[in-house]
């Protein structure tokens, strides 16, 4: 009864603002009451261990619940919550959405689905981005790149980029058990044995040998060794200060690997040194945003990224890895003896770094991941001038 109750509010038009969450009262009965008339509870319904009785309700009335309370909460124009107290809210909010995994796919698959972070697609962007730039790049002047390299990399990006994640979870799994951001994951909240997630590694990286398997013997070998950064990098960040750094060397390895996969070797050092070098200054850039998200938690656990190195000087260093960037991409374009519509798409492409670096507020979570998600439209950019000065 109570939860035929509770569906019925949570669809009806008279849930306004005005609304006071609910609560138990020493019976299995939610009552509607205002914090005016019971000043010992807490008016912030994130705060749910506050609430009598809480435990003693079941799963489903509990999620209906939260829903409801936090929601009512982050929409109440009366609410005198700080605003780091409504960020925290919405990103309550936003964790009760299901993704397309919990929507779609078995129950017994959804584990190993996150794992490789099917649902967060931006990753396999970043890494697909520098492949698809040298595949182009790589093309002879007035011809379309090889399509079936840009599928080939494309799905290994995707493959590479969730083998990566799984060996980070496996690596980190005690140390995401201390993140806010990370506690939820497969491994680390327990899912997830490491056995398996060792068992969906070997598969991931088997349909990986499948791809390189397709390429020539040059690209096989110089594919194969980039297995010692992606084991390596999830140990990074206990040692060192610069883990982004070295995220770089191994996200942008695909600038060498699309070259020599169409090429046959990397011939053209001048073009592809250039272009693997901007794409390590980006990600310095996009991936030191990202690590500010997580930066409280990463002093308490004791691991190092460059938003601590950085400190207060973030925004400076990373508008040195921009210009250094984009230079990069420049001497990269004038050594290929590239069009003219790649110079004015990099312009445009200079336009979005800086106002990522310039827009972007350090303290905020959620700016700092919106920032971080913005840059696919960067590799957009960037690959739609290689492709129309390749043509021209």
């Amino acid at each position: 009864m109570a939860l035929f109750w509770l569906s019925r509010t949570s669809r009806s038009r008279y849930l306004k603002p005005s609304l006071s969450y609910l609560s138990l009262i020493g019976n299995s009965e939610p009552t509607i009451f205002t914090p005016q008339s019971h000043p010992t509870v807490s008016p912030n319904p994130c705060h749910l261990n506050t609430l009598t009785q809480f435990h003693q309700w079941s799963p489903d009335f509990k999620e209906k619940f939260r829903f409801i309370s936090v929601a009512r909460f982050c929409i109440s124009p009366g609410g005198v919550a700080k605003d780091e107290e409504k960020e925290n809210c919405n990103s309550n909010r936003n964790n009760i959405k299901n993704s397309w995994i919990d929507l779609y796919l078995p129950t017994h698959v959804r584990p190993y689905a996150k794992l490789a972070r099917l649902d967060k697609p931006i990753g396999t962007w970043l890494l697909a981005w520098p492949c698809m730039w040298s595949i182009t790049l790589a093309a002879y002047p007035g011809h379309l790149p090889d399509l079936k390299m840009l599928t080939l990399f494309g799905c290994g990006a995707l493959l590479l980029r969730g083998a990566g994640c799984t060996i980070n979870d496996l690596l980190d799994r005690d140390i995401d058990t201390m993140v806010e951001r990370t506690k939820s994951r497969p491994v680390a909240s327990g899912v997830l044995t490491p056995f398996q997630g060792l068992c969906f590694l070997g598969f991931e990286l088997l349909l990986g040998l499948g791809i390189l398997l397709q390429l020539n013997n040059y690209s096989r070998i110089l594919g194969a060794s980039s297995l010692l950064l992606v084991f390596s990098y999830p140990l990074m960040k206990r040692f060192t200060f610069w883990p982004q750094a070295y995220l770089g060397l191994t996200f942008n390895w695909g600038a060498l690997l699309g070259w020599a996969a169409v090429r046959g070797s990397l011939d053209h050092v001048a073009v592809v040194l250039p272009l693997y070098i901007s794409g390590v200054f980006w990600t310095l850039v996009y991936d030191t945003i990202y690590a500010h998200q997580d930066k409280e938690d990463d002093l308490k656990v004791g691991v190092k990224s460059t938003a601590l190195r950085f400190g207060d000087s973030t925004k400076e260093w990373i508008t040195g890895f921009g210009i250094a960037c984009i230079s990069s991409l420049a001497l990269c374009g004038f050594n290929s003896d590239i069009g003219w519509p790649y110079y004015a798409f990099l312009t445009a492409a200079s336009g979005q770094l800086g106002w990522q670096i310039w827009t972007v507020d350090l303290s905020s979570r959620a700016d700092c991941n919106r920032k971080f998600v913005s840059n696919k439209w960067f590799g957009v950019i960037v690959f739609s001038g290689i492709l129309f000065g390749r043509l021209a």
